[in-house]
């Protein structure tokens, strides 16, 4: 039996209420996941996290290859201990970061050379590298290596780029196959400190037997429908993969082009599976794309603008910052439940800000992380009920009534 599964129910057009059920738990879907890049959702803790309802997250394979290091994660119980994270996670392969090298990395069929931008030190990174550290870390779902490229570019470079992530995406299915059935490679230079509890390695066989992990292939392709249909395709003759990933979007392309992607991807992928939207993650977009099939969603967005003073509303983005929030006696969001709606008012969040203090950072991250799972749970709830079509339309609306500011 396959500790994976999936169901839905309650479906309104492409949109569906589902379950994904993984090792570490179920997901109630649509589902916004809080990323933790480096194995934290940056200024939160797992437990405030979990307060405002998330069930997922997500952290990045390739920052926690470099610092503190795969094996040193796995030596340390895996990802879940190390972070004490309970509920389910997934790593991203780390596509995004290295397309974001862009000065400090070669791309060829073998995979992608690269230098540290920690210590410039020269690493290979390729498919079959890319399991073993997936592998090591033990999220519940981890994301094959792709060739992400920039949202405009033109059908022969992106049909490049889609070809290779099929054939990485082969490499990875082979690797992921053979460490399944021969195991972890051994671990031998690392050591706990004298008095210290051991490390997971001191029980080798529980240690060399990788956890129940799920491999997410990538439909690619631009903003190209024939390539997304030819890599959705491509994906589905290669086999009868649990859960499928779609990339490649939120990175320059014009929005109504990532809307039209995705409904060309709805009409390609088997709605039996769960789709996963890399990267995307304001709060239009989560609704818009929920009515066009897509369950799952991560992205840094609400914890980035929060950092930085913009927090997430029904009726757009507002900053915090402003002049006119000094004396605003009212909560960021009322009716919301988190801490920084419930226990503070806008001019004492302004005074943070204006005074330096990290709490107002932490405090409008946490609002936002909160704001989207909790938009996600409306939409299952409208899903549950049978108004999806008018609470979304409703909401767009409304949202989209007045211009951020």
């Amino acid at each position: 039996m396959t500790a994976f599964a999936f169901s839905t129910r309650h479906a309104a057009g492409a949109a569906r209420l589902g379950t994904f059920t993984t090792p570490h738990g179920p997901v109630e879907t649509p589902a916004f996941m809080p990323v933790g890049t480096h194995g934290t959702i940056k200024g939160l803790s797992v437990d405030e996290v979990a307060a405002a309802g998330g069930r997922m997250i997500l952290s990045n394979a390739f920052h926690l290859y470099l610092r503190p290091g795969d094996e040193m994660v796995r030596a340390l119980g895996g990802l879940h201990a190390f972070t004490r994270w309970e509920g389910p996670m997934l790593t991203d392969s780390g596509g995004f970061q290295v397309f974001s090298l862009a000065q400090l990395r070669t791309v060829s069929e073998q995979g992608i050379t690269f230098r540290s931008p920690l210590d410039g030190s020269l690493h290979d990174y390729t498919p079959e590298a890319v399991m073993r550290i997936e592998r090591n870390l033990g999220a519940d779902c981890i994301m094959q290596l792709d060739e992400l490229i920039e949202g405009r570019s033109d059908i022969d470079a992106s049909r490049a780029a889609m070809e290779r992530s099929l054939r990485w995406l082969e490499r990875c299915r082979i690797e992921f196959d053979r460490i399944s059935q021969e195991g972890r490679a051994p671990i031998t230079h690392l050591e706990a400190p004298v008095g210290a509890p051991p490390l997971a390695m001191h029980d080798p066989v529980a240690d060399l037997a990788p956890p129940p992990q799920l491999l997410l292939p990538i439909v690619q392709g631009g903003v190209h429908a024939e390539l997304r249909r030819a890599s959705a395709r491509g994906i589905l003759q290669t086999g009868d993969w649990e859960a499928i990933a779609i990339g490649g979007l939120s990175v320059g392309e014009p929005k109504p082009a990532m809307l039209a992607t995705l409904e060309i991807c709805d009409a390609e992928l088997p709605r039996e599976r769960p789709r996963y939207l890399m990267g995307v993650g304001h709060p239009d977009d989560l609704v818009e794309a929920v009515s066009r099939g897509v369950d799952l969603f991560d992205c840094v967005a609400p914890t980035r603008m929060g950092r930085h003073g913009t927090f997430f509303t029904d009726d757009g983005t507002v900053q915090i910052k402003r002049a006119t929030h000094r004396t605003d006696r009212r909560p960021l969001v009322e009716g919301c439940a988190c801490p920084a709606c419930t226990r503070y008012d806008r001019a004492y969040l302004r005074h943070l800000f204006a005074a330096g203090e990290m709490l107002g950072l932490r405090l409008l991250a946490l609002h936002n992380v909160t704001y989207l799972i909790q938009l996600m749970a409306r939409a299952r709830t409208a899903l549950r009920e049978d108004r999806f079509p008018s609470w979304s339309a409703d909401w767009l609306a409304r949202y989209r009534s007045r211009t951020s500011d």
